[in-house]
């Protein structure tokens, strides 16, 4: 099993900053890839940032320049530095792990932490 732990979210203002970080533990082998996608109600879940063991990264483009993906893969742990941040950065944000567990590669979720930005 690999358990993945979010914290950091919370209430902010427009172009104010947050940071979170998000832990994987359990029974894995290794991690290739770790990051992030947020979902707001009605609407599918949406990749904000993501980086692989190499540090190879994918920004999504309503965030790109703005907020920035970073991990220590010796503690397998991601984090997401939010900058600049807007009204339409509201969502629930996900961590996702993708890890070789039980003689398979799978992609394990975080249960989520919610980003508001309101004045």
């Amino acid at each position: 099993q690999v358990q993945v732990t979010e914290s950091g979210g919370g209430l902010v203002q427009p172009g104010g900053s947050l940071r979170l970080s998000c832990a994987a533990s359990g029974r894995f082998t290794t991690i290739n890839v770790m990051g992030w996608h947020r979902q707001v109600p009605g609407k599918q879940r949406e990749l904000v940032a993501t980086i692989t063991t190499s540090g190879t990264e994918n920004i999504g483009n309503s965030v790109k320049g703005r907020f920035t993906v970073s991990r220590d893969s010796a503690k397998n742990t991601v984090y997401l530095q939010m900058n600049s941040l807007k009204f339409e950065d509201t969502a629930v944000y996900y961590c996702n792990v993708r890890a070789f567990s039980g003689g398979a590669w799978d992609v394990y979720w975080g249960q989520g932490t919610q980003v508001t930005v309101s004045s």
